[in-house]
């Protein structure tokens, strides 16, 4: 898939042709603000998404050939039919979701049944207009629902984007336990999260050239500034060590990091070697 493709997924020109700029944080906020996906998160989140977030086109890109090599089509929908079920958790305005549906995934209408969960009920309402009307005929819900608390079904694949990373630590490893047990043998996990590196003069340096990236991408000092702020005690990262040991500790028999850009890793895990 080349990098057009990729760029047209993130940006979801189809469903946001006018997508909001960024503007959450030009002006100062209250010391005490944290940041939420609240309404006017949501209104420019594709903006705030690619100019924040370096290579989150490229992991969009690769999901549906993951998918293609990882899914059995073991379930079995309401028509009868066999199907891939797909859990897209976390899933914001459904950016994964859509780039597993898109006709460059390469998947049938009728291949895939899509499980898109999300805490935000302002991201699910959007994720639901703009899925039910860009992808009318594909087997896609949209869940408001707290992950932690969400009995999933059996699965091929669960997406874990930029999420894990907003929960407690102390809940990280139930919820990817669940995951685990939920996912037939040869099923695969993506997890994509902000990272640290366990070495401090290592983590500066990468820590710098991501506001660099920022800066570059038109943010501003006191934008840079004021989201670092409200993001303290709420997104809290781990470092790719942590990740794997996690990984391994609920099951996983193999996982490994597949792309790194900057302090943002996407890793896959396997229940089951199955290449």
């Amino acid at each position: 898939m080349n990098d057009t493709k990729a760029t047209a997924m993130l940006n979801l020109p189809d469903a946001e042709p006018k997508s909001v700029f960024d503007t959450v944080f030009t002006t100062p906020l209250d010391k005490a603000a944290r940041f939420s996906f609240d309404e006017q998160v949501v209104a420019c989140f594709p903006d705030m998404i690619r100019r924040s977030v370096p290579g989150y086109g490229q992991v969009l890109a690769m999901l549906p050939i993951f998918a293609q090599r990882h899914c059995q089509f073991g379930q079995v929908n309401d028509k009868g039919q066999r199907v891939s079920r797909i859990y897209d958790l976390g899933c914001s305005l459904g950016g994964a979701t859509m780039a597993l549906v898109s006709e460059a995934g390469g998947f049938g209408v009728d291949d895939l049944q899509i499980k898109a969960v999300d805490i935000s009920p302002a991201m699910t309402q959007r994720a639901q207009v703009l899925l039910s009307e860009n992808y009318p005929n594909h087997d896609i819900e949209v869940i408001t629902a707290d992950i932690r608390a969400l009995e999933l079904e059996s699965c091929d694949m669960v997406i874990l984007n930029l999420t894990l990373q907003f929960l407690p630590p102390e809940n990280r490893t139930s919820v990817l336990k669940t995951i685990y047990n939920a996912l037939n043998d040869g099923g695969i996990l993506i997890l994509t999260e902000k990272t640290h590196s366990g070495d401090e003069q290592d983590d500066a340096w990468l820590v710098e050239r991501y506001y660099d990236f920022k800066r570059a991408n038109g943010y501003s000092e006191l934008e840079i500034s004021g989201k670092r702020n409200a993001l303290e005690n709420v997104l809290i990262t781990d470092t790719l060590d942590q990740h794997h040991q996690r990984l391994a500790q609920v099951g996983f028999s193999r996982s490994l990091t597949w792309f790194q850009f900057l302090i943002f890793a996407s890793m896959i895990a396997f229940k089951l070697d199955c290449f």
